[in-house]
């Protein structure tokens, strides 16, 4: 699935593209003028054409992915259609699954543990997030306690399985990730729905 992002960019945005790459790979402290300009193969030079200092490419790269990581996935769902389950599950599936922001997001979160910028902006996409599940788990969940509860699992889920390292004996993680998300959304499981 080719991201249309792919299309010729500017100079700024291979910049900001670079600059992602890195964080995804070597956190924060990697991105460095002069190894962007080495990966892409142009002069240090060139990168004051098109952005102040480093604090402000940083910011540039806070606000592709940003925009990525919502209102690209919600455009993206909105359009695909589906009942609020499936929407909810294809959001989940977009940015956590995704071999190109999941990456970003993690060294994000790593960013924000000791920049307020960063955290700061975080917050914002974490909340939006957020926002997304409770409007979806509350069309089929009329507790807000339950709403906001459930909508956390799910959250927690979505970025925790990255994290821990245990073994499902028989199982494999999608599996359980798989019937943890039928609990959380009242799906039917697939072997019990014949009872």
């Amino acid at each position: 699935m080719g991201h249309s992002v792919a299309t010729t960019r500017t100079p700024r945005e291979r910049w900001i593209e670079e600059g992602l790459s890195v964080l995804a790979d070597g956190g924060v402290d990697a991105v460095r003028v002069e190894v962007l300009a080495k990966r892409l193969g142009v002069t240090k030079g060139g990168f004051y054409g098109h952005f102040a200092d480093r604090p402000a490419l940083l910011q540039a790269m806070l606000d592709t992915w940003e925009r990525e990581s919502t209102d690209a996935v919600i455009e993206r769902i909105e359009r695909e259609g589906g009942d609020p389950k499936t929407k909810i599950h294809r959001a989940g599936l977009l940015t956590f699954s995704d071999e190109r922001l999941l990456p970003i997001d993690l060294a994000i979160r790593a960013w924000a543990r000791n920049d307020e910028t960063a955290a700061e902006r975080l917050r914002r996409v974490d909340n939006r997030r957020m926002d997304l599940l409770r409007e979806m788990i509350g069309t089929f969940c009329a507790d807000p306690d339950e709403v906001e509860a459930r909508s956390l699992l799910a959250f927690c889920a979505a970025i925790g399985a990255h994290f821990l390292a245990a073994d499902h004996e028989g199982r494999t993680r999608t599996e359980v990730l798989t019937r943890a998300a039928d609990l959380l959304l009242d799906r039917p499981s697939p072997d019990t729905s014949g009872r």
